[in-house]
């Protein structure tokens, strides 16, 4: 049984910085690509950052520069460190892959304030 959960949101000024994790079980990690995907309130859900099975990493535009991906396969979890956060990051965060079937954790709310 697949099972993604995500950790680490919480309220956070501008400016600062968090570290989200989602500890995945019942997918083999290390060989497939995992993602990280944000919904902002009224908004849609848009793909925040990908890694893949060979540590290639893409992300998009609007985190470019300010959030990491990484795994850690011994410990079956993905993390995205958030740096420089905005305003407009604000929004729940989720972890996904594609096995199959595209699974999804509950996600993690992230909130920025001024």
């Amino acid at each position: 049984q697949v099972r993604l959960v995500e950790s680490g949101g919480g309220l956070v000024q501008a400016g600062g910085s968090l570290r989200l994790s989602c500890a995945a079980s019942g997918i083999p990690l290390a060989l497939i690509a995992m993602d990280w995907y944000r919904q902002a309130p009224g908004k849609q859900r848009d793909l925040v950052a990908r890694i893949a099975s060979d540590d290639s990493r893409t992300y998009a535009d609007f985190v470019k520069g300010r959030f990491t991906i990484s795994r850690d396969n011994a410990k079956q979890t993905v993390h995205l460190q958030m740096n420089s956060l905005e305003l407009e990051d604000t929004a729940v965060y989720y972890c996904h892959v594609s096995y199959g079937r595209d699974f999804w954790g509950k996600g993690t709310l992230v909130t920025v304030s001024s």
